[in-house]
């Protein structure tokens, strides 16, 4: 079959003549999409491409076990010597407060979980911001027409074409509104020409404008400013709650550092004293030694005050111990450079505790506690989601239901600018209103969310009673701790001033012979107990002032401390 124009080919449909496809042609129309879709998906690249060199190289790395290859140092090629760190070290409460706050790794980490909450704040309140938008469209349509013909007595249907060639640009601007509706207004500008030689348009090509202006607006569920800006909120609450929690943290580390603190503090001081008691051991000594030498004591004594020595020698070995542990943990909090952990350096606390006698007033205390604990506090956020929660379940069981309202003003023209004439002159103008319902038969899946929040909800209603009675019992102990240890200290330092009436007294007894070294030992003994328990009991004494602040919540107040969250440098304008 001879291949004929596609003006000719018109001329036959015109005529009434039916035409022929051929095999060929049918070919080609169904390879054509498919060619299409293999040079669009060919052209496709993936996001990420696994080099098999690449994988080679980590398969080889997984299924190698390599050697630890050591070198002999070059002495030509030392390293510097590193920083010695200093031999002695003194450091007061607030020294040692702002080093564990400023050298505390996961609390830098913290620090930074409300600027991360205060962004996702902003996240979601960016969901009402106006947007802009633009489409664009470009089609040319070859399409069939026709009409049945009688041709030597046979219907025949007269093929002819109609070819088009449309394009529409459309913008506009999309406004979301906290009622849970949406505003759009929408400019839209198109031209249509008809390719073909024989057009009955008025005037081709044509231009055709219009501007609407349209608002869509839930009824029942998801209507209302409440429940669209609900995720605002839970994000606030959020936000809030993770600063509570930093504050915790915050609070957490102060009570840490203050009870190491204190803790070094008695263990220092009960060495001193311990070294105090080894060189009046060896006093002693030297008096039975003078004594025995006299004629005026038994050998005996002498080996009665070695003893006392040696016991002495043995105190000071486990005073060392302690204070050692005590320094490490102190040592690990603050983490200043250059002083960590397993370095000689001595800390030495030169805070000194200062016991003042507190009337603790139960209600009082108790009342502070439930208004500043964090803990309370992040449970009182948690009830105020889930309260929202609750009621944002309860309007997602209601109904769908949505007006819909549009109107449109209309223009057409030879050209644009009489179509945008015609457009500003508001001649032609569509009203269009709608209304939308859908009712869920059932509604099993919203009403069990809703029982879900409502479930949830009691939940931490119980556990927000069960924290405050916690706290309660925390204080209470906190309470009796403290007024415990005040009388503590009265007691030791009672027994101090006793027990060394008493060591002076068997000194005595001993110079004149009315005594063993035995006695003075064991009088000497009781006074050191004595001193240590007066040291440990001005250490707890401060240490459970601590545990009150913690349990009332107002150690910041105490240690007079403001904390702001880090906020990292971005490149974000």
């Amino acid at each position: 079959m001879n291949r004929k124009g596609k003006k000719e080919r018109r001329k036959d449909r015109k005529a009434g003549g039916e035409p022929v496809l051929s095999l060929c042609c049918r070919c080609c129309l169904f390879l054509f999409p498919c060619l299409v879709l293999w040079i669009a998906s060919g052209c496709h690249r993936p996001a990420v491409s696994y080099d098999p060199a690449l994988e080679a190289c980590v398969r080889e790395k997984i299924g190698q076990i390599k050697p630890l290859e050591l070198h002999p140092t070059d002495p030509n090629k030392l390293p510097p010597a590193p920083i010695a760190p200093p031999e002695k070290l003194e450091l007061s409460l607030e020294q040692c407060r702002a080093l564990a706050l400023e050298n505390n790794l996961q609390l830098k980490a913290n620090l930074i979980n409300p600027s991360i909450a205060a962004a996702r704040l902003s996240e979601e309140e960016a969901a009402f911001e106006w947007s802009f938008f633009a489409n664009a469209h470009l089609s040319k349509s070859d399409q069939p027409q026709g009409r049945a013909v009688q041709v030597d007595g046979l219907l025949l249907p007269a093929v002819g074409t109609s070819q088009i060639e449309y394009t529409q640009v459309d913008t506009g601007v999309r406004v979301p509104l906290r009622t849970g509706g949406t505003v759009t207004f929408d400019l839209t500008d198109s031209r249509t020409q008809d390719l073909n030689a024989e057009s009955d348009r008025p005037f081709d090509p044509s231009y055709q404008n219009s501007l609407a202006v349209s608002i869509s607006q839930p009824l029942l569920r998801n209507a209302g400013q409440w429940v669209n800006t609900y995720a605002i909120r839970l994000a606030a609450y959020n936000r809030d709650i993770v600063s509570a929690r930093t504050k915790l943290d915050i609070i957490t580390v102060l009570a840490a550092i203050d009870r190491v603190y204190w803790r070094l503090y008695a263990a220092r001081r009960e060495l001193e004293v311990r070294q105090q008691q080894y060189e009046l051991s060896l006093a002693q000594l030297e008096r039975a030694r003078r004594l025995v030498e006299a004629g005026q004591r038994p050998q005996v004594e002498v080996i009665r005050a070695e003893s006392g020595v040696a016991q002495q020698l043995e105190a000071i070995i486990v005073a060392e111990n302690t204070l050692r542990d005590r320094e490490r943990e102190l040592k690990r909090v603050i983490n200043k450079p250059g002083v960590d952990v397993q370095t000689p350096t001595v800390v030495v606390p030169t805070t000194s505790p200062d016991p003042v006698h507190y009337d603790l007033e139960q209600t009082r205390l108790l009342r502070q506690a439930m208004d500043s604990r964090m803990e309370l506090l992040e449970l009182q956020l948690q009830l105020l989601q889930e309260t929202d929660s609750v009621r944002l379940a309860r309007n997602r069981t209601l109904p769908l239901a949505s007006l819909d309202y549009t109107y449109n003003i209309n223009g057409v023209g030879e050209t644009r600018s009489e179509s945008f004439d015609m457009l500003s002159n508001s001649d032609f103008v569509n009203h269009r209103l709608g209304l939308q319902l859908v009712v869920p038969l059932g509604n099993e899946a919203a009403k069990s969310r809703l029982r879900q929040a409502i479930y949830q909800k009691r939940q931490t209603l119980a556990s927000r009673a069960n924290r405050e009675e916690i706290i309660k019992v925390e204080v209470l102990n906190a309470i009796d701790q403290v007024e415990a240890n005040w009388q503590r200290i009265l007691a030791a330092r009672q027994n101090t001033i006793v027990n060394a009436r008493l060591y002076e007294a068997e000194k005595r007894e001993f110079e004149v012979g009315m005594s063993t070294s035995t006695d003075v030992l064991d009088a000497q003994f009781n006074f050191a107990n004595a001193q240590t328990s007066e040291i440990r009991a001005l250490a707890d004494y401060q240490i459970s002032l601590v545990d009150m602040a913690y349990a009332t919540g107002t150690i910041l107040g105490a240690a007079r401390i403001q904390w702001e969250p880090i906020v990292p440098a971005t490149d974000i304008e």
